[in-house]
Order: C-alpha cells, then structure tokens, then sequence
C-alpha cells in the first residue's frame, strides 16, 4: 500500500499506484479531496504531455502545486491519465 503525506495528514493511499521516472502516481479514487485545490499552474512534458497541478491544503498551510496529473496525456503516458504524483516535501511511503 502506498501513501501520500503532509502536514500530518493522509493525501492519498492505493495498491494501485502506478511508478513513472521514480514517481508513484495515485489512481483519482485513491486522493482524499478535501485536501486538493485546483492550481493554474501548467507545465508540458515531450513525452507525457501537458501536465495541471493542485495546491495541497492542510489545516492554513499551503503547499502550492505539490500535486500534478496528466489529464489527457499522449499515447506513450496512458497509464497514468488523471493520475496524481506528488512532491515539494510530500512522504510517499511505499
């Protein structure tokens, strides 16, 4: 089972997740929502595609942009479409 963490809370936990370049990406029925806030921020990746991103809110911090997933990724990134990945301190324990 992995599981995301921050702050003290639980941002995720799935058997399913899949690993990308070291990255554990979450399936979107794994994430606890209440936790995620739609980030404007975009980035593209050559190989995976235009990836959108979600601040984390715990409690009145903040982690901006710790979150990101590929919503429509390009072919050779499938497995991972609408998955979520985490960084900028989030503990992911495998």
């Amino acid at each position: 089972m992995a599981r995301a963490e921050w702050n003290g809370a639980v941002l995720a936990e799935s058997q399913r997740t899949v690993v990308v370049e070291g990255n554990h990406y979450f399936p979107p029925d794994a994430i606890h929502e209440q936790y995620f806030r739609e980030s404007t921020t975009h980035t593209v990746c050559g190989w995976k595609g235009t990836a959108s991103y979600y601040d984390i809110v715990v409690s009145d911090k903040v982690n901006k942009d710790a979150a990101w997933y590929y919503p429509t990724p390009l072919p050779a990134a499938k497995q991972i479409a609408g998955h979520i990945a985490f960084w900028k301190g989030v503990q992911i324990q495998a």
